[in-house]
């Protein structure tokens, strides 16, 4: 009888691992790492997520890694992630971005942090959804692809193609590459910075300086446009950069044709912003010290400035170092984490 269990139990054991080896080989051995969806910004409300394209933790687990894999791209040469890295505040620290095939970009790249809470998309918000935004950037010069070819790549990678068939149904295609990558992207949630733990009751998170600089950032009205939380009104304004070329990127006028959006674009958010210069929308300012001074002059003076918002605010030397520091405070601490990805 001892003979007949042992013998069983060795039989059950070598079935486990026959299944583990086929399993392994029909899926080329890749197991996708799964996290639980993270919580919204705090203290803020809840994000829009669009009905036909729901959060779940497998989609967002692909997004992820195709956020991460260079061979979404015409040449393989970038990712998703090459334009916004950590340790550039989530921007890629150039003046105007390089995408697939060493195209040249006409703008900066803005950070990523808190996007899934914005309702329009670009530095002059022409993309009405984060899907739309992502397929563009996808296809347009930032990655240069072909959907349909990306998407049979995709296809010819079991460790992708299994994935595709759980969340979707289907095998990889352009739309549902860019429904993941856009799930993932709305998961990069900010407030994990200095400021958020003192606004929470940690009175040593920030140094007094930056307390003081708090208070200057409020009583100059820069809240006038860095509002709330996200430290953005998702507005768009003319504060003059730029407008003295020969030719000016006009902005958000190129989308609406109005004159009162000649060379406005939108208001960027502060999160992060000692690491995700250069500055403005064409990079054209290098640190952060000199794109403080451009604001605290009121903007740089165009036919379409906006004079409602920007006003020149008269401060201190030590208000000015006050307010510096009170931005370096929003710096965020989370990251992004590249993932494993499937290989062929």
């Amino acid at each position: 009888m001892r003979r007949r269990w042992i013998g069983g139990a060795i039989a059950a054991v070598v079935i486990i691992i026959v299944g583990i080896i086929i399993y392994q080989r029909r899926s080329g051995g890749f197991e996708p790492e799964i996290l639980p969806l993270p919580e919204g910004l705090p203290g803020y409300e809840a994000m829009k997520i669009p009905p036909d394209n729901p959060l779940t933790p497998e989609k967002v687990a692909l997004g992820r890694q195709l956020f991460f894999d260079k061979r979404l791209s015409a040449d393989e040469s970038r990712s998703c992630y090459d334009c916004h890295l950590n340790e550039k505040g989530l921007s890629d620290g150039l003046p105007t971005s390089v995408g697939a095939l060493g195209k040249r970009l006409p703008r900066n790249s803005p950070t990523l942090w808190n996007i899934g809470y914005h309702h329009e998309f670009y530095w002059d918000g022409r993309a009405p959804t984060l899907e739309r935004q992502i397929f563009a950037a996808w296809t347009g010069g930032n990655m240069s692809a072909k959907p349909e070819e990306i998407a049979a790549k995709l296809n010819r990678i079991e460790g992708y193609r299994r994935q595709f068939r759980k969340v979707f149904g289907t095998d990889a295609t352009p739309d549902a590459i860019v429904k993941a990558l856009a799930a993932y992207t709305r998961t990069i949630i900010g407030g994990k910075t200095a400021w958020d733990r003192w606004r929470a009751g940690d009175q040593n998170a920030i140094s007094e300086e930056a307390k003081r600089g708090w208070e200057v950032f409020q009583r100059i009205g820069c809240t006038n446009c860095h509002d709330g939380l996200l430290f953005t009104d998702l507005q768009y304004h003319n504060v003059g950069i730029g407008m003295d070329k020969p030719n000016p990127d006009l902005g958000r006028y190129n989308v609406t044709k109005q004159d009162k959006d000649r060379g406005a674009f939108k208001t960027p958010t502060l999160r992060d912003v000692a690491r995700s210069g250069p500055y403005f929308h064409d990079g054209s300012v290098a640190t952060l010290e000199e794109a403080v001074d451009i604001m605290l002059a009121g903007g740089k003076p165009n036919p379409w400035l906006d004079r409602a918002n920007l006003k020149p605010a008269q401060i201190t030397p030590e208000e000015r170092r006050a307010l510096l520091a009170f931005l370096r405070s929003l710096t965020e601490e989370g990251e992004l984490k590249a993932p494993r990805l499937p290989q062929q």
